[in-house]
């Protein structure tokens, strides 16, 4: 059987292709940079004997979507991994507009069109949905991000719900990461400078929990305490807080 990766030229889903291939499963790796993709396939196929098939492919165009999904629907896939997507950071009125609308059709609408194609498609199979910890509460300085993951968040456990009243044997988990070292940073523009886990270790915990059938996952004890207060503090105490972080990140 197949796993489909999006963004799997680094960062968490780079370690993800590794953790499934290690778990002897054949490989689709999806992203715009083709070389980091050709190397990954030699890296595993020649530690683990597995099949990598490279795709080259930009989902914040539309149309690279469902192309996407007509060229991977032959394959036995049980596992989809929708992890691509990005985030800027500064003020609403600054950012640019193109970026932005970038932004929302790889970290929305593309992560939408192929959970729903899928999700039609499989027979049974697991979707992973990478949102963020900022899904939990409004982000000011990266708006536009923080209000993508929330739709992917309330996206992926609505359809879990449906999924399973339908007695459908497909099943959508998603990934809540906090501050992960990865290449995020530096496409966003900020310096985190929080605690941070490895991109190896988040993919682990986010496998483990996809395989088990956990709908919400949160690596890391930092980002679960985050989690928890954010369903405590009330907006009055955690936007200016918010402010606050995302601004230092800025400044640094």
């Amino acid at each position: 059987m197949y796993a489909l990766i999006t963004g799997a030229s680094s960062g968490i889903g780079r370690e993800m292709a590794r953790e499934l291939a290690r778990r002897d499963y054949d490989l689709i790796v999806v992203a715009r940079r083709k070389d980091r993709l050709l190397a990954l396939k030699e890296e595993l196929e020649g530690k683990y004997g597995i099949d990598v098939q490279v795709m080259e492919s930009d989902l914040s165009k539309p149309e690279h979507c469902v192309r996407l999904y007509k060229d991977c629907k032959g394959y036995p896939i049980n596992l989809v991994i929708n992890n691509a997507g990005f985030g800027k950071a500064g003020t609403f009125t600054d950012l640019s507009l193109e970026d932005e609308l970038a932004m929302i059709q790889t970290n929305v609408s593309a992560v939408m069109t192929l959970t729903k194609l899928f999700a039609r498609h499989m027979k049974q199979g697991r979707i992973l949905n990478v949102s963020s910890i900022a899904a939990f509460y409004p982000t000011p300085m990266m708006s536009t991000y923080g209000a993508s993951k929330s739709y992917v968040l309330s996206l992926s456990r609505s359809v879990n719900y449906e999924m399973k009243k339908k007695k459908k044997n497909v099943r959508v988990s998603v990934l809540c990461p906090g501050p992960v070292e990865t290449e995020f940073n530096a496409v966003a523009g900020a310096d985190m400078d929080l605690a941070s886990i490895s991109a190896k270790t988040c993919a682990k915990i986010a496998i483990s929990g996809l395989l088990k059938g956990k709908e919400v996952i949160v690596p890391g004890f930092q980002t679960k305490l985050m989690w928890y207060l954010s369903k405590l503090a009330p907006e009055s105490i955690s936007l200016p807080i918010e402010y606050y972080i995302q601004s230092k990140k800025l400044s640094r």
